[in-house]
């Protein structure tokens, strides 16, 4: 295929952006690589920057991408490890290659020689030198703390390794008519009941792509979110009007497993499939922001907090472990600041 391929930072973390002519079999290509994402604002397809994929695209491996032989068992032992605790599939993907760039970075030294000097000079003289975001220097800090706490002998101090200051960044919050317009997009049933429930319960698109039909308690109006993130279990209100929304859509389709399947019954709706069911309703709508599915549930945040709703039940309908995450809501909520008068209108 006629394709293009370069290593880029995205977002902070590095992979893979391909080029390519629109064609439908390039597009149905490109989306059977695992961790495949196309970029709105980059007009590019990018994947995870691993050696597979660069072979793939004939992409030069530099010496500093592969450990030696050590770290390599050491990352197999890691990933063993990781997977007896229970750690979800994306989180042991994600520390093992984070753990991967550490060692392949200080390949030139036993596991039991790297020292926190070679850290501070992995975070200045390769992370900060690669413009790499602090929530990915977070995950590289998360991996190595976890890792050397199983290694029997190490020259490094674990609580000596600190983390980057926390970027204080704001999450983005759409009006409630920018969601409505987006609700009432789709023509499509499922799409629309879909992108309805996330909003309406504050829901991650996980959490929505695991739901089966039992999981609606239409007695006592609550959905039961099981096993989501950090393994726990919780309960969010459903509304009357959700309700029947969802009564009209299991009548036509009738859903087996999971509340919402894909093209074979008793499969779950890909995430893939539900993110180009936002991105047709943001065009229908005629919204140019690059709204993620994320945006609904800190949209759905806020507008809790500004109809009055206390804090602390925001934040177990959202199952935040600590009130610090949810509180982050009171800098976007613009119902006290809307009655702040600017000493521009008295000139």
């Amino acid at each position: 295929m006629n394709w293009k391929a370069k290593t880029v930072v995205h977002k902070g973390t590095p992979r893979i952006a391909v080029y390519f002519e629109k064609n439908a079999d390039c597009i149905a290509r490109i989306k059977t690589f695992e961790g495949a994402r196309w970029s709105f604002s980059n007009q590019y397809w990018h994947l995870p920057d691993t050696d597979a994929n660069r072979l793939h695209f004939n992409l030069p491996l530099a010496s500093t991408l592969i450990p030696n032989a050590e770290g390599i068992a050491s990352i197999e032992t890691f990933k063993r490890y990781l997977l007896s605790k229970r750690y979800s599939p994306n989180t042991i993907n994600t520390y093992s290659d984070a753990l991967k760039s550490f060692l392949t970075f200080c390949n030139t030294k036993a596991i039991k020689d790297i020292s926190n000097d070679d850290v501070i000079t992995y975070n200045n003289d390769y992370l900060l030198k690669n413009k790499f975001s602090s929530s990915y220097q977070n995950q590289i800090v998360n991996a190595i703390k976890l890792f050397f706490k199983i290694v029997k002998e190490s020259s490094i101090e674990i609580d000596q390794i600190h983390r980057p200051k926390r970027e204080k960044t704001l999450p983005n919050v759409l009006s409630k008519e920018e969601v409505r317009r987006i609700l009432e997009a789709p023509t499509n049933l499922k799409h629309k009941t879909m992108l309805s429930l996330i909003y309406s319960c504050g829901l991650r698109c996980g959490e929505l792509l695991a739901l089966q039909p039992h999981h609606i308690d239409s007695k006592r109006n609550i959905v039961l979110l099981k096993n989501s993130k950090g393994k726990k279990d919780r309960i969010v209100p459903l509304s009357l009007k959700i309700l029947e929304l969802l009564r009209i859509y299991y009548k036509v389709y009738k859903p087996q497993t999971y509340l919402f399947e894909g093209q074979h019954p008793g499969t779950p709706y890909s995430d893939k499939s539900l993110q180009s069911v936002l991105k047709q309703a943001l065009q229908k709508a005629g919204i140019k922001k690059p709204v993620t599915l994320h945006w609904l549930r800190h949209s759905y945040a806020t507008h809790l907090l500004e109809s009055g709703t206390d804090l602390r039940y925001i934040q177990e309908l959202l199952g935040h472990n600590s009130s610090k995450t949810t509180e982050i809501y009171t800098h976007v909520s613009t119902k006290s600041i809307q009655h702040i008068k600017s000493p521009f209108d008295d000139l």
